[in-house]
């Protein structure tokens, strides 16, 4: 487990330094400058470049599926659960937006294993948000005119459009935007039939 002060300064320096110039064009010696540690400090937790960019997704996945987790297990109507789910995914990749930034511009420069590793837990998340959709569905509540995949696409396109146009110190609270997001999403699979 990676609790140190140091490898909390290394992966904070490692985000800013992805999310602004790239992976590919940030060296280790970037990191450990910009983190204020020595090289021998950094490989004491993250054994390359690469096991640190993974590190940053892990990170940002484990909170997201914790959260997705909790908020299953509480149970309650469909359309209140997949609502929650909906403003946390949105409110946690707001949070860590840099993250995000990183996320998707540099996945694909992971070592293979790790790529199948992301994609295999984004899928896992991927699942349950579409038992949501089709529980809802089979509830009358959202419309199945549409295949789920889509619908789970149609939503998570946001999510990952956020690092595009979102900024901290722009006039907008993240909160009001995830539930704004959330609430045109519910708006577009609501079904015809469903009187809410």
């Amino acid at each position: 487990m990676k609790d140190s002060h140091v490898a909390d300064d290394v992966t904070r320096a490692a985000v800013e330094l992805f999310a602004t110039q790239g992976y590919a064009n940030t060296s280790v010696q970037q990191i450990v400058a910009a983190a204020g540690v020595t090289k021998g400090a950094m490989y004491h937790y993250f054994e390359s470049k690469d096991d640190l960019l993974f590190g940053i997704y892990d990170r940002l996945l484990s909170l997201q599926k914790s959260h997705l987790d909790e908020i299953i297990a509480r149970g309650g109507a469909t359309d209140e659960v997949l609502r929650a789910v909906c403003v946390d995914v949105l409110e946690t990749s707001i949070d860590d937006i840099s993250a995000g930034t990183v996320f998707f511009r540099s996945m694909h420069m992971l070592s293979a294993p790790r790529q199948q590793e992301v994609t295999r837990r984004r899928r896992s998340y991927h699942d349950q948000f579409a038992a949501l959709i089709v529980r809802g569905q089979a509830d009358g509540l959202y419309r199945d005119d549409i295949p789920v995949v889509m619908i789970v696409a149609h939503f998570f396109s946001d999510v990952h459009y956020l690092s595009h146009w979102y900024s901290p110190e722009g006039p907008e609270d993240q909160t009001l935007i995830a539930e704004q997001i959330t609430d045109l999403f519910l708006s577009s699979i609501r079904s015809k039939d469903d009187p809410a």
